[in-house]
């Protein structure tokens, strides 16, 4: 780790100033939700180019919540930033995703248990074969425990995470013959970067487009309607 590189080009943060787990978010104006409803003594730690971040306190623990934009790209400035300069131990991303199936409704959770991906961002690393990123087991299986205890709607599984949000080609469905269950467009950046250092991650994603069927929620829908899968995360604390 290196804490004489912070504050770093994109976090304004002094190093301490970050805990050790943190929720991420694509929208920072969800991050600033989570803190104003969920934690204690929160006090902004970033706002460069709007991406804001906090740190608090969640029944008695410290965590940090944060922002970290769209597409794999962006994803992977924060993400490394944060493990490899913050010293952060766990990054749990809290999004939104599209379902393949019918049978995947709007607002079912969906537990990334691995990661596919159409990006080239796996090639800096030049592995000798193709790398399957995957969460890690503790969180995954915590989670998972968590919400089948609360009774929730949710699956554990396979995910894409795209560079297109606007499929041109019409191929994305092509991966739900092998299982894929949905896509999205951050995870697999989070799971690399986090398997290059021996850190931890889990995406925990609620389904807002179906794919299949048309159905889709509002921007307003989506970020006021991820309240289970903020608890879910927090309650990994």
């Amino acid at each position: 780790m290196s804490k004489e590189q912070t504050p770093t080009p994109h976090i304004r943060a002094k190093y301490g100033e970050i805990a050790k787990t943190v929720i991420m978010s694509g929208d920072p104006l969800r991050a600033r939700l989570m803190a104003d409803k969920y934690l204690e003594d929160a006090v902004q730690f970033n706002d460069v180019r709007a991406m804001e971040g906090y740190t608090g306190t969640y029944k008695g623990k410290r965590v940090s919540v944060m922002g970290h934009g769209m597409g794999i790209p962006s994803i992977a400035i924060y993400s490394y930033e944060l493990f490899n300069f913050y010293d952060v131990e766990q990054i749990v991303r809290v999004g939104t995703c599209g379902s393949f199936s019918e049978n995947v409704p709007l607002g079912t959770i969906l537990l990334a248990q691995g990661a596919c991906t159409d990006s080239n961002y796996a090639s800096q690393y030049n592995l000798p074969g193709q790398f399957s990123p995957l969460a890690d087991y503790g969180l995954l299986r915590k989670t998972s425990d968590t919400a089948e205890s609360r009774g929730l709607d949710f699956l554990v599984g396979n995910i894409l995470s795209s560079d297109f949000f606007y499929d041109a080609g019409g191929r994305q469905k092509d991966w739900a013959a092998f299982g894929v269950l949905g896509v999205e467009m951050e995870s697999f950046a989070l799971y690399m970067n986090a398997a290059a250092v021996g850190k931890k991650a889990l995406s925990i994603l609620t389904v807002t487009d179906n794919l299949a069927t048309g159905e889709s929620q509002d921007s307003d829908q989506r970020r006021k309607g991820l309240g289970n899968a903020i608890e879910l995360a927090l309650d990994l604390l």
